[in-house]
């Protein structure tokens, strides 16, 4: 068995028979010590892999409740070095695989290779790089992947077949389907297409498939457990670590809100 965490993760998936849960929050929102309290309560709370937000100042891609954690986390003081760290002290604690969600200016003023040695030591298992196409790794040899972090690529609903292949490729981990057009954020109902999708992708690779965008209820999670791999779950959870983030029982209670999402997969 692969030692990268998230190998070992979707091979324990497999086993069960179930689709694992990802959980996205914002490293430094409210605070980097928040973050590392929140991921080893969502590790005990059946979470099975953790995306965690490198915080910038242009979130494009991201709708206002992720951008507004990215502006609490920055005003609070976080940077990629202190990102670091809060992995450095996850994992004195527990083993849950960690993915760095980021876009690439943050990496090229800390230095592509160095951001990928630092990431790699402090205990980070993946990171997806948001506005890095794969032309641009082909196009400029300073960009290309080494160490054992995994590269987790995006496929969106309007990715023609060719390009599908082109992504998925030289990607690993898991591939991050984003069910619907747009930014992030909370929707109603679960895409219509989504199954069919995943079905398209899996024809060119034997990656999992982690389905996004737009999820936030237990039902939703079902749906979606159904067809993918995995099921993640990003603004939904960040809107409730808004609305608690002063709260002194802040970890508690966006757990609480966490734990039937996770239980849904189980059932």
């Amino acid at each position: 068995m692969s030692s990268n965490r998230i190998d070992q993760t979707f091979a324990r998936l497999r086993a069960e028979k179930r689709a694992g849960f990802i959980a996205y929050i914002c490293g430094g929102d409210p605070s980097l010590d928040a973050t590392r309290e929140l991921v080893c309560s969502f590790a005990n709370a059946g979470v099975d892999l953790v995306e965690i937000g490198v915080p910038f100042s242009d979130p494009l891609a991201d709708g206002v409740v992720n951008q507004m954690a990215s502006m609490r986390a920055l005003a609070a003081g976080a940077c990629v070095r202190g990102v670091f760290q809060c992995i450095r002290e996850i994992r004195t604690r527990t083993q849950i695989p960690i993915v760095l969600y980021t876009y690439m200016n943050p990496v090229y003023r800390y230095g592509f290779d160095t951001f990928l040695a630092d990431a790699e030591a402090a205990g980070a298992d993946g990171v997806l790089f948001l506005d890095l196409p794969p032309d641009e790794d082909s196009a400029n040899p300073e960009l290309q992947m080494h160490g054992g972090l995994k590269r987790i690529r995006l496929i969106a609903p309007t990715t023609p077949e060719p390009r599908i292949a082109l992504l998925t490729r030289d990607a690993g981990g898991f591939i991050y389907y984003v069910s619907r057009t747009g930014v992030t954020g909370e929707r109603s109902d679960v895409a219509s297409d989504m199954a069919a999708q995943v079905a398209v992708i899996k024809k060119y690779t034997a990656l999992p498939v982690a389905v996004g965008f737009g999820v936030g209820t237990p039902e939703q999670v079902r749906t979606i457990g159904k067809c993918a791999d995995a099921v993640v779950v990003g603004s939904a959870i960040v809107k409730r670590i808004a609305e608690y983030g002063s709260d002194p029982k802040l970890v508690e209670k966006v757990t609480s809100f966490v734990a039937p999402l996770t239980t849904a997969l189980r059932e």
